[in-house]
């Protein structure tokens, strides 16, 4: 999720409209994406912690190379190109033109691990065979699919192209990652914003009915047991639940933390031992659920 203190950094506090809510569906997440460097976005502040996190727990969970692994909504190709340099067949997906390029670009200066596939597609209809995939990455289309039937497609999508005891990540943004920001950045003051995050808690489905991009586009926000029960429903066998970046909007000048490598480890060490407690679950942007496919 795009927060409105990250969206005040990548535009240099210029302020942008969110496309015209005439539009619907991918084509509006299109039109949303297309606005600004989404690679630059995990290059700095919060995003530095988002992209070290769900390395992290990838690479708990992941074999050893060398494997096949769809980042499916992969954007600019962070994953993705990170993924190939450590030895993996990767191969992105993304429904917005821009990403791809962006990703293509950033594949080309890694040209001795270049990622093996770049195209624009659809989470709901992936142009993958069935049972080739050891892995999935759904870092995105979970939450910018309202429908639940929606997601449930894209679900049984990563399902169908992996082999059996292949691995799922799957990442949600919380119920809650509304009410967080807004009180941490002084949302909850503002009227318009006060009925789009009124209506997160109540149904989970986030809806922009401004031109302000500071209150992100159209999504659907999980409760935990939602997206662990999504997974199932699909027919995979959940592994863990965590938090990715407890408390992440909170944080306060993380690019000092970042530049140190002391207080770095401190934060990630504090983000692991927060990353499972019942009690705190939702306390943060992003959730990951690891799935397995069974044998």
């Amino acid at each position: 999720m795009i927060t409105g203190r990250e969206v005040a950094k990548i535009t240099r506090g210029k302020p942008i409209e969110a496309p015209s809510n005439k539009r619907d569906g991918l084509e509006k997440i299109v039109a949303y994406y297309s606005l600004f460097d989404e690679n630059g976005r995990l290059a700095a502040g919060l995003g530095r912690v988002e992209i070290a996190r769900t390395q992290e727990i990838i690479r708990r969970h992941l074999p050893p190379p060398p494997g096949v692994v769809l980042d499916v909504g992969g954007a600019a190709g962070r994953y993705s190109c990170w993924l190939a340099a450590e030895g993996y067949e990767a191969h992105l997906v993304d429904p917005v033109p821009a990403h791809v390029g962006m990703a293509r670009k950033a594949s080309a200066r890694q040209p001795e691990f270049p990622v093996a596939g770049l195209r624009v597609g659809d989470a709901r209809r992936l142009d993958f065979s069935d049972a080739g995939a050891d892995a999935v990455l759904l870092m995105g289309p979970l939450y910018h699919l309202v429908k639940a039937a929606d997601r449930l497609r894209a679900l049984r999508e990563a399902h169908r192209v992996l082999k059996a005891g292949g691995l799922l990540f799957a990442v949600g943004i919380t119920r809650f990652a509304s009410a967080l920001e807004a009180v941490i950045n002084g949302f909850v003051a503002d009227d318009e914003f006060a009925t789009i995050l009124f209506r997160d808690l109540r149904d989970g489905q986030h809806r922009n009915p401004t031109r302000n991009q500071a209150f992100f586009t159209d999504a659907y926000f999980h409760r935990p047991e939602g997206l662990r029960r999504e997974v199932k429903k699909a027919g995979f066998d959940p592994v863990e639940m965590v938090m990715v970046d407890p408390f992440a909007y909170s944080y306060k000048d993380i690019e000092s933390y970042w530049d140190d490598p002391v207080k770095q480890e401190r934060l990630m060490d504090l983000l692991r031992r927060l990353e499972r407690e019942p009690s705190l679950m939702g306390a943060g942007p992003h959730l990951m659920c690891v799935a397995r496919k069974p044998a």
